[in-house]
């Protein structure tokens, strides 16, 4: 295996509460009240539609997705979601620095060095809403046997304290049986001071409607008895993800850096004005002066270069 290269799950496609467009000449993102099922394939217009989407979007009220059933694909929940403080170079989108409030693992001049960490507020790097929470929800939807996964990214502490929570809770109430336990995805939504009372939100993890935990529990015992007479190791894949995941410093390729930099966290105008009024779902808007993404970004989707103000 090649060292200090992470093995994360192999994705099928993203899951989003929000979208990047384009606004005179600015690719800014915009908060939405619905889940939208992507592929990996990004074009001018944006994502392209996974074919599940328009399928579980027929069975939504209104055809707005707002759950979606779901199945974890580990028993381990930080192997799940994995959720650090993370500060990336704007302009490259390699992670510089990661963390857990206790410790991180950053870049320097003599290699990724472990140091200590105090979190965001108390860091001078991550100053001016450089260095934010970072969460990554894998996901199966539909119930084919296979180690694919959809992706949902989040920096909002809303989602990431909610989900970490639901998979602690559910991991021990089900006696360690979180990949066979039936449960959804769904949209929640709240207002605060800091979004002026403006409905901000968020992902919550519950079990599937009309699906009571008695009877959760039951379907997940006769679903993990019946995968192991078949010959499944349920065990044997977490310890190969968690090995996977251990085998890198960092998680994330610098495409995947840039993509997370435009969609999660916008920037201001040199004049203090923000750039996205509507802001990013579940999340608040760092300091950084720069408005434009980074110059990578516009090659890799074949913008025109901004105008000169």
């Amino acid at each position: 295996m090649i060292k200090n290269l992470a093995i994360t799950p192999p994705v099928l496609g993203r899951i989003s509460i929000g979208r990047v467009v384009e606004k005179n000449g600015k690719r800014l993102p915009e908060k939405d009240d619905q889940f939208t099922l992507t592929t990996q394939i990004q074009t001018r217009d944006g994502w392209l539609l996974h074919p599940l989407d328009e399928q579980l979007r027929q069975d939504s009220p209104g055809g707005k997705l707002r759950s979606i059933p779901v199945r974890m694909l580990f028993n381990d929940p930080e192997l799940n979601l994995r959720a650090e403080y993370t500060l990336f170079d704007r302009q490259t989108g390699r992670p510089q620095c990661v963390g857990n409030g206790d410790t991180c693992l950053r870049r320097t001049d003599k290699g990724i060095q472990p140091l200590p960490c105090p979190a965001p507020d108390q860091c001078p790097l991550a100053q001016g809403g450089a260095c934010k929470p970072y969460g990554r929800l894998v996901v199966r939807i539909g119930d084919d046997e296979d180690v694919g996964a959809f992706i949902f990214r989040t920096t909002g502490y809303n989602s990431i304290r909610t989900l970490a929570a639901r998979l602690r809770y559910y991991h021990a109430l089900s006696g360690g049986l979180l990949a066979t336990l039936p449960l959804a995805l769904r949209l929640r939504g709240k207002s605060t001071s800091q979004s002026h009372r403006a409905p901000i939100y968020y992902v919550d993890l519950t079990l599937r409607d009309d699906t009571s935990l008695a009877d959760a529990i039951a379907d997940a015992r006769q679903l993990a008895q019946a995968r192991e007479e078949q010959g499944i190791d349920q065990a044997a894949l977490d310890a190969a993800a968690k090995a996977g995941f251990g085998n890198g410093a960092f998680e994330d390729s610098e495409e995947e850096g840039l993509q997370v930099i435009e969609e999660f966290m916008p920037v201001r105008t040199d004049n203090g004005e923000q750039t996205n009024k509507a802001g990013t779902p579940d999340s608040h808007l760092p300091e950084a002066k720069d408005d434009t993404p980074p110059e990578r970004l516009r090659q890799k989707l074949g913008l025109a270069q901004p105008s000169a103000s």
